[in-house]
């Protein structure tokens, strides 16, 4: 399993390389100032580094006591980036709808929209980061788990 560092290094730099993304496009696609998007998805984002904090740890966990392994197929990664989002869509919608002034099904809207972004972000950023950052458990023999 991953280290706390570098689970913080994960959630740092994913979030970090999201923002200099959905702040412009995000503005861009919604007709919303700069500042406004920003100040949302900074807020997001916060909220969204620690859930990815949590969910990863506990993902982690789950697939370990089920499957003996962290190493995530496909069909795997499309779970874990779906579920993340959901989670996060439950606790989102109501702070976007606060900030921005707008009803709740607006926000739903936004927060669907940013959702369907982010999965798609999530999914290549943490196949990327595996790549980069592989654990010693991914690099045993087929069947074997290293120590």
């Amino acid at each position: 399993m991953r280290t706390t560092r570098d689970r913080i290094r994960h959630a740092i730099s994913f979030e970090l390389l999201a923002l200099g993304i959905v702040v412009p496009l995000g503005a861009f696609v919604f007709s919303l100032p700069l500042s406004d998007i920003g100040v949302v998805s900074v807020g997001s984002a916060t909220i969204a580094m620690l859930w990815n904090y949590v969910y990863n740890i506990g993902f982690d966990r789950a697939m370990q006591r089920l499957a003996g392994s962290t190493l995530k197929t496909v069909p795997i990664r499309v779970l874990h980036a779906v579920l993340f989002e959901a989670g996060l869509l439950l606790v989102l919608a109501p702070f976007i709808a606060w900030y921005l002034g707008v009803g709740l099904w607006h926000a739903v809207v936004m927060d669907v929209s940013f959702a369907l972004f982010y999965m798609v972000y999530a999914f290549a950023f943490n196949w990327g980061y595996d790549r980069l950052f592989p654990i010693p458990e991914w690099q045993a023999p087929q069947g074997r788990v290293a120590n």
